[in-house]
């Protein structure tokens, strides 16, 4: 029985955490976009939510499969805190430096908590193209592309020489919504993981 329905049971058990990062992502997509900002009242929850969740189901394991036949996936807590560090960090860095808000920060630790490394680390870079290609699109529509390029190429080059580089940022510069795109970029790495679990679920059900 185990081998027949441990699997198929499996793939289901990581669903919880990608039911409640659906939810902060909708949320939080739709109060950056409104208000600019992603609030504690989302990413917090979740962060908890992550932690939490997974170390009850590396707790249960054992008694789950004993008693219920479910074979269960869980990063565990260690997991969680990886996950958390990964996607927190480098952002704290770059909120620290100015470069964007802590809902974003926040934001990606939560995904982390509740998703792992690997699932965070796609949705990171995900987010990144997103916005890099959000920023292309504002240079274009505003007509800035070249201007905006040609301070960016003087930051660099001043930066690898004795003078000190000026900030190549202007009012006129392109802003995009970063935390907005981290949420499609996470999205389009939750799509991925539940791609890849209906795969498991159908070879091994």
């Amino acid at each position: 029985m185990q081998s027949e329905e441990g699997p198929r049971m499996w793939s289901w058990t990581v669903l919880w955490a990608y039911c409640v990062l659906a939810v902060v992502l909708v949320t939080a997509a739709v109060t950056d976009v409104r208000w600019g900002k992603i609030l504690n009242v989302v990413t917090y929850p979740a962060i908890a939510a992550g932690l939490l969740g997974h170390t009850l189901l590396e707790l249960g394991h054992d008694w789950l499969l004993r008693k219920l036949g479910v074979e269960v996936y869980s990063i565990g807590l260690v997991g969680s805190l990886a996950g958390f560090a990964i996607g927190f960090l480098p952002l704290l860095v770059a909120w620290l430096a100015g470069g964007i808000g802590g809902g974003d920060a926040k934001l990606m630790g939560a995904v982390g908590a509740l998703t792992g490394v690997e699932f965070t680390l796609s949705a990171m870079f995900y987010g990144l193209v997103i916005a890099a290609l959000m920023a292309i699109f504002v240079m274009v529509r505003r007509r800035i592309t070249v201007s905006t390029l040609g301070r960016i190429w003087r930051f660099l080059y001043l930066s690898f020489t004795p003078a000190k580089g000026a900030d190549p940022s202007t009012p006129e510069s392109p802003k995009v919504a970063f935390g907005l795109a981290l949420c499609i970029g996470s999205a389009a790495a939750l799509v991925q993981a539940l791609l890849r679990q209906k795969f498991l679920f159908e070879v091994t059900g």
